[in-house]
């Protein structure tokens, strides 16, 4: 066994780094290169789409020919990725005479420097070396990641200032919560829970984490909205910090703008964690795309609170009756004849496709395909039940072998 690598942190602000080879490797390695403030060349005859757009954007140069010696003057880092090995090591030559230490991509062992697997988490960079086995560090830095994330590891970051996060959940799974959601969860001292965000994740807070759930808010809806929102200001200025965890995306249908202004209103620091929404998550579950090319060119999502003739309707029905894209209807199982109906009087063919789908991403996920016509009855014949997510259009006619 050889000696073991030094694992040091290198400041490369502003300081040249030269990346021989334009490929896959290269494309993998740039980012981080680019987020350390790096002025960059890669130098290359052909490189990847991905990296032509990183040049494009500013963010790295391209010298557009194979790597000469002398190309390392002025490095302080390199990285040598080309798919021809004589070429590395030339570079591997250069930088040795030079003083600079640098990545062989395709022999770690030759290089002088090795690249670890590095992860992040709220203000932490951490890195794993495996002594070359890749799969091993990757697998560490990934189980390491997932613990801070989840608050499995405590990462001593100190109290999180008072104030009011509103995070979408995503639509059930509590896998397809976005990572900072699931950070911010972690780190809470209040949660003020929907009853259609992913439950799971409530069994993984610490003990003394106080849940609310606003499902079991009395009065109506209006007047348990203002109760949630002075829950939210409530808890903030007493020093708590405050995650709103909602299902989908909180400003999809969840009434998120009206938390945002409550707390703002009141001069609680709120911030907003995008979610996945069921409307485009359920029916992707269920194998229905909400968009194909060259079958809908639009998606619509259109709120089924309130019926089509009713005054409060803020829908053009005769506009979605004259489309041919996709119309994605939420909360609408209870009215859908009518809103079939409405599809149909104003032009949709009564055979157009429909897909439902009821407990999209959940363990209790089920799905019919039917049509306009029929989906009234259908629904009621199986007995679906809320949330579920309707799909008008095309697309719920499609089926992964093309047929």
């Amino acid at each position: 066994m050889g000696e073991e690598h030094y694992l040091v942190g290198l400041d490369l602000a502003g300081r040249r780094v030269v990346v021989v080879g334009g490929g896959q490797v290269a494309q993998r390695r740039l980012p981080r290169l680019i987020a350390s403030g790096a002025a960059i060349e890669v130098v290359s005859p052909q490189v990847t789409p991905a990296v032509e757009g990183m040049v494009s954007a500013g963010e790295i140069s391209w010298t557009e020919r194979g790597y000469a010696d002398g190309d390392l003057d002025g490095a302080w880092y390199a990285v040598a990725c080309t798919d021809d090995p004589a070429v590395n090591r030339a570079v591997g030559s250069e930088a040795q005479r030079r003083r600079v230490f640098c990545v062989r991509a395709d022999d770690g062992s030759a290089g002088t420097a090795v690249t670890p697997a590095t992860g992040d988490h709220d203000g932490l960079t951490v890195g794993v070396l495996a002594g070359g086995r890749h799969r091993r560090s990757a697998a560490v830095r990934t189980a390491l990641v997932e613990a801070l994330q989840a608050g499995v590891v405590d990462d001593a970051a100190g109290p999180v200032l008072p104030g009011v996060a509103l995070v979408g959940g995503g639509p059930g799974d509590p896998e397809l919560i976005t990572v900072r959601g699931r950070r911010l969860l972690a780190r809470a001292d209040v949660v003020v829970a929907d009853r259609l965000g992913p439950r799971d994740l409530l069994d993984d807070l610490a003990p003394h984490v106080e849940v609310v759930d606003a499902s079991k808010i009395p009065y109506g809806r209006a007047m348990a909205q203002q109760k949630i929102n002075e829950l939210l200001v409530e808890h903030a200025k007493a020093g708590r910090f405050v995650v709103r965890l909602k299902g989908g995306d909180p400003f999809v249908y969840g009434r998120g703008y009206e938390e945002v202004q409550a707390c703002t209103a009141a001069g609680v620091p709120v911030t907003v964690v995008p979610g996945i929404t069921s409307a485009f998550a359920a029916p992707a579950v269920a194998g229905v795309p909400v968009s194909h090319r060259g079958v809908a060119h639009e998606i619509v999502v259109v709120s089924g609170h309130v019926a089509p003739d009713d005054p409060r309707s803020l829908t053009d029905w005769a506009a979605l009756g004259r489309m041919r894209g996709t119309v994605v209807l939420m909360m609408a199982v209870e009215r859908i004849a009518l809103f079939a109906d409405a599809l149909v009087t104003h032009g949709r063919p009564a055979d157009t496709p429909v897909a439902v789908i009821q407990d999209g991403t959940t363990r209790i996920q089920r799905s019919l395909r039917t049509t306009l016509r029929d989906v009234a009855a259908d629904i009621r014949e199986q007995e679906i039940s809320p949330p579920a997510i309707v799909v008008v259009g095309p697309v719920a006619g499609l089926s992964p072998d093309g047929s």
